[in-house]
């Protein structure tokens, strides 16, 4: 396999499509909620990326249920995910897709204070420190805008927000402590996503959502575009960057993903841009840039 030190324009141009893809999702969500209950939709997107995940799997003879002391973590890792994304789903029945995507990229600072305590050889550099003092600023200007606006509504799904970034931060420190940290790519995504449509389902029946109301040509395409797109292939060419690049250069330009989703709010929704927002998700950029930045070499 091919290791190479710098990103080239092929390692770019996937890199602004993922980012793109994944700024755009919680628009996609937003605009099939009309059709297809939020948590429902989760519940879906994970049955179905769960099944292309094990085809791709088996296609490539690779062993699902090898025993290879996995099987917990791969279990915990799943139930952190499954209630990130129960979370995410249900919270942006409350709030703004422009809002809900900086707070969930909120994750890579939970990384990289959890890495402290349980990753050995993790540790904070100055530049790390300083991404994680912009970043808390920015959440802090953002979440405080909502105390401010007409609707308690948005506070709340603002809260839960928050909260699914502190799991999706926890399920990445479990897989890096670990045995998953050395299980394929495909084998450790197939375990969040085959918990997960265990888990969903059964959260949407509990929340007493409509579920599947109308299968609208609209509805159909946002189902596609999560499970399959998102999901499944974006997720995979994510995990064929990280073999094939340093992954710290790859991480720091995961600082637009919350820029592509606030300006795909804007332009999709029409949802509000304000000026404390925007302040927000300037912070929140500068910190992830930060926190991933790779350290110089003397």
């Amino acid at each position: 396999m091919e290791r190479k030190s710098h990103l080239d324009t092929l390692a770019i141009v996937t890199l602004l499509v993922l980012c793109l893809s994944w700024g755009g999702q919680q628009v996609a969500i937003k605009l099939t909620m009309p059709d297809i209950s939020p948590v429902m939709q989760a519940a879906i997107r994970s049955i179905g990326s769960t099944i292309l995940i094990a085809l791709w799997m088996l296609s490539r003879g690779q062993a699902i249920f090898g025993r290879d002391g996995t099987l917990w973590w791969g279990l915990a890792a799943g139930l952190l995910f499954a209630i990130e994304f129960l979370l995410i789903y249900w919270g942006l029945d409350f709030t703004h897709a422009s809002r809900a995507v900086i707070f969930v990229y909120m994750s890579p600072f939970v990384v990289a204070i959890g890495t402290q305590w349980f990753v050995p050889g993790e540790r904070l550099r100055a530049p790390q420190v300083a991404g994680l003092v912009l970043a808390f600023a920015g959440i802090v200007l953002a979440f405080g805008e909502s105390f401010t606006l007409p609707s308690r509504r948005m506070l709340i799904g603002d809260s839960m927000l928050i909260l699914a970034a502190v799991f999706w931060g926890a399920t990445t420190v479990v897989i890096k402590a670990g045995p998953l940290a050395h299980a394929s790519a495909a084998k450790t995504l197939l375990y969040q996503l085959g918990v997960s449509a265990v888990v969903l389902p059964v959260g949407s029946l509990l929340l007493g959502e409509a579920g599947i109301v109308r299968l609208s040509s609209l509805a159909l395409s946002s189902l596609v575009y999560q499970t399959v797109w998102v999901a499944a292939i974006t997720y995979l060419a994510w995990f064929w960057l990280i073999r094939h690049y340093p992954a710290p250069k790859l991480a720091s330009f995961t600082f637009l993903t919350p820029i592509f989703g606030v300006l795909a709010g804007w332009l999709v929704l029409d949802e509000p841009l304000t000026s404390m927002l925007l302040a927000a998700l300037v912070l929140v950029a500068a910190g992830i840039y930060f926190v991933n930045r790779p350290e110089k070499k003397a």
